[in-house]
């Protein structure tokens, strides 16, 4: 199963920084193989300064070793070893009117000293983060997410948009960090579902994500914008530099498992505003977005 999911994600790496290239037109994805020295690596690709793209990276991993410590008390398990593979990518477009975007696909298993698996498990999602709404938008995106879900389980869909409207919740500003979209994680063998079903799930959701979010992004780069717009976008983006140092458990296990430090932190926007005490004008596009952040939505039924 390692094996088949890396390769997925390898060639998911391809597809995707294929098309946001192509819709960029002027920057190119920056390679970067790296390697862990306790056991695997990863392959980091980063593009930045675009017309489009102010900054974004889609990245893969796959990484191996002992579990240290910190992380056998997190799972609550003894002395094991473990592996991980997995692709993450986060992109900020420069205009905002354009949706930030999340995602990510990842495998894990871990063994006991004969080297047998102990255990094993899928998760991931996506979720967009817009700094002005367009219902539209947010509509289609879960249209996309739910589409995916429906053709493996009715019940994914609602499931896992609220574990996703849940988890991606900046608790210290009691406000979401976006309009959701789809969360899950340990997703492990049943008597109902089999890993060969969840791998189909998972690479089902990750097929979609150009889906999802190109249709948006293509109808948002181009619209004007003015210099007050482009310092709330600023200003939003610092949440979501907080939930992502604060709350995010991906970036706490890359930390926790001496992961590589640049690609960890490429999710983060190169331009970022912290305002003391900041809030929008009343009735104004800005206070309809934290009104629809303060509590979860429905985009469909």
């Amino acid at each position: 199963m390692k094996d088949l999911f890396y390769n997925y994600i390898e060639n998911l790496q391809d597809t995707i920084t294929s098309k946001l290239e192509e819709i960029d037109g002027s920057a190119s994805f920056k390679e970067d193989i790296w390697k862990r020295p306790e056991g695997g690596g990863g392959r980091t690709r980063v593009i930045e300064n675009g017309a489009v793209f102010e900054k974004g990276g889609v990245n893969i991993s796959g990484v191996h070793g002992k579990l240290p410590d910190s992380m056998q008390a997190y799972f609550k398990v003894g002395d094991v070893d473990f592996f991980a593979c997995g692709l993450s990518l986060v992109l900020h477009p420069k205009n905002p009117m354009a949706p930030t975007v999340h995602a990510n696909w990842r495998y894990f298993e871990m063994y006991n000293k004969e080297g047998g698996i102990v255990d094993q498990w899928f998760g991931g999602g996506l979720d967009l983060t817009p700094y002005y709404l367009f219902e539209e938008d947010a509509t289609h995106f879960h249209q996309t997410c739910k589409k995916a879900c429906d053709a493996h389980n009715p019940d994914f869909y609602t499931t896992y948009k609220n574990r996703c409207d849940d988890y991606f919740y900046n608790s210290h500003r009691n406000e979401a960090r976006g309009i959701g979209g789809l969360f899950f994680d340990y997703c492990k063998a049943t008597e109902d579902i089999n890993m060969e079903q969840w791998f189909n799930f998972v690479s089902e959701v990750g097929d979609r994500f150009l889906e999802a979010y190109v249709p948006i992004l293509e109808k948002r780069i181009h619209l004007p914008y003015t210099p007050e717009e482009r310092n709330w976008q600023e200003i939003r983006r610092g949440r979501y530099v907080e939930f992502n140092l604060v709350h995010d458990k991906g970036t706490l296990f890359g930390l926790k498992t001496n992961g590589r430090i640049e690609s960890i932190l490429m999710s983060l926007p190169p331009h970022v505003q912290w305002v003391y005490d900041h809030h929008p004008q009343p009735n104004s596009r800005e206070e309809q977005l934290i009104r629809v952040l303060k509590n979860p939505v429905e985009w469909v039924s």
